[in-house]
């Protein structure tokens, strides 16, 4: 008695299984899957699963990062600087939040790049950047002018640069959201604009109280 409705229960969830699977996969043209064996039917499920949400990123999507990182580290290397040369607190202290905020970007867009399977850019963009055609980035000769400033000269310096290399950040992130397809990349370049916009807003504040 035990043995035939142990039968009767694996047959009634193979039947329940091969009914679901009808009808998940009723839409895809209209095949009558419940003519076919098991095997057919997790074929059809393979080809009807949604592909992986990597993806769905375009060109635009990983030049963005591949542009974007580079930008990002020259940021970080002028954010080191201040911490000995600038004079200002003010300074200092909008030099450490773009160092923390771009660092955990770049450590994103890294990890998506890896994902797709693109080529992650190396830490060329401190003092001497090959990539200084990109907007708001410093030239070698710049950077070099920065590392050499001090004190009160260097908060001046520091705030105009940080500026522009904003200025040009926010410009690269406004082609991200008008030409990029991965949801992730164009959030991150709308937080970008948003947070670069009011650091922008900050340094020019502070270059007026000097």
């Amino acid at each position: 008695m035990t043995t035939h409705r142990s039968h009767t229960r694996r047959a009634a969830i193979a039947a329940a299984a091969v009914v679901t699977a009808a009808a998940v996969l009723g839409a895809c043209g209209g095949e009558n899957v419940l003519s076919r064996g098991s095997g057919d039917i997790v074929a059809v499920a393979a080809r009807a699963t949604p592909p992986p949400s990597s993806s769905t990123h375009n060109a635009a999507d990983v030049s963005f990062a591949q542009q974007m990182i580079p930008h990002h580290r020259q940021a970080v290397a002028m954010a080191d600087l201040a911490a000995t040369r600038a004079s200002s607190p003010e300074v200092k202290a909008l030099a450490a939040r773009i160092k923390a905020e771009q660092g955990t970007e770049i450590e994103t867009m890294s990890g998506w790049l890896r994902s797709w399977g693109e080529r992650v850019p190396g830490d060329t963009s401190g003092m001497d950047n090959p990539g200084h055609d990109m907007p708001g980035m410093m030239s070698a000769e710049e950077m070099d002018r920065l590392s050499e400033a001090s004190g009160k000269t260097f908060d001046t310096m520091f705030l105009q640069m940080m500026i522009a290399h904003h200025r040009g950040a926010v410009a690269m992130a406004g082609t991200e959201r008008s030409t990029g397809s991965y949801p992730p990349a164009k959030d991150l370049a709308k937080t970008i604009i948003a947070s670069q916009n009011k650091e922008i807003d900050q340094m020019e504040s502070l270059l007026g109280a000097g």
